[in-house]
């Protein structure tokens, strides 16, 4: 972040929507910043975006769509593509995906391939979503609207998603190990080890708790 100028660009192939973006968040008196929203209509434009920024001031977060027609026919480009990009050529900047898709396959994969900062379904973007999504990337990703929270939920129900690793971390937690600490203990880089605990909150149901809750849920539940 440019000291109180949060940065942000939106790629989608419909106009109306990324300018709606752009005008609710440039509208709204965030208490510690002001925010300012570039679009760009196309795969291409949009990582021409990027490559540019991302030599000068990288934007602060990349708000993606899955689905973008291509502005050449010979190439099958999709938001998922420039995620992956802007991952290598913008590494600060915070990546939201906003698409239409809400099925539990599409949401996963993209979290298991990309691990984005946040997935907000479009039927349930609103103000208010669109503010906590900035507010929330900015200070503690993840976020993640309803219908995406579901998504996941439904595949942790269905998969045993705790191996011994998590429980690894799960217990080095429970007997106050830091994370730099449990790094080393479990062999992976402390970001791995604060991404894993962030599914872990998820799967646990205590997205919005702290390591403390974290522990408690997975004592109930026989983790630990």
């Amino acid at each position: 972040m440019n000291d109180d100028l949060v940065r942000i660009l939106a790629v989608d192939d419909h106009e109306m929507i990324v300018l709606g973006y752009k005008y609710t968040l440039e509208a709204t008196e965030f208490d510690d910043f002001k925010v300012v929203v570039n679009t760009a209509a196309s795969y291409e434009k949009g990582k021409a975006e990027i490559e540019s920024s991302s030599k000068r001031l990288p934007y602060d977060i990349i708000l993606l769509d899955i689905s973008m027609f291509p502005e050449s026919a010979k190439e099958n480009r999709s938001g998922e593509d420039l995620g992956l990009l802007a991952k290598q050529i913008s590494p600060t900047s915070k990546i939201v995906f906003l698409s239409s898709f809400s099925d539990s396959y599409r949401i996963n994969n993209i979290l298991k391939v990309i691990n984005p900062d946040g997935y907000m379904v479009k039927s349930e973007v609103d103000e208010k979503t669109l503010q906590d999504m900035v507010k929330t990337v900015l200070a503690k990703p993840p976020y993640y609207t309803a219908a995406a929270l579901q998504a996941i939920r439904r595949k942790m129900a269905n998969e045993d998603q705790i191996d011994e690793r998590d429980k690894k971390i799960l217990y080095q937690l429970s007997i106050g190990t830091k994370t730099k600490d449990i790094s080393s203990i479990v062999a992976a880089a402390s970001t791995t080890v604060e991404n894993r605990k962030r599914q872990l909150k998820v799967i646990f149901g205590v997205e919005n708790g702290n390591d403390f809750a974290l522990i408690e849920e997975a004592r109930k539940r026989g983790f630990i």
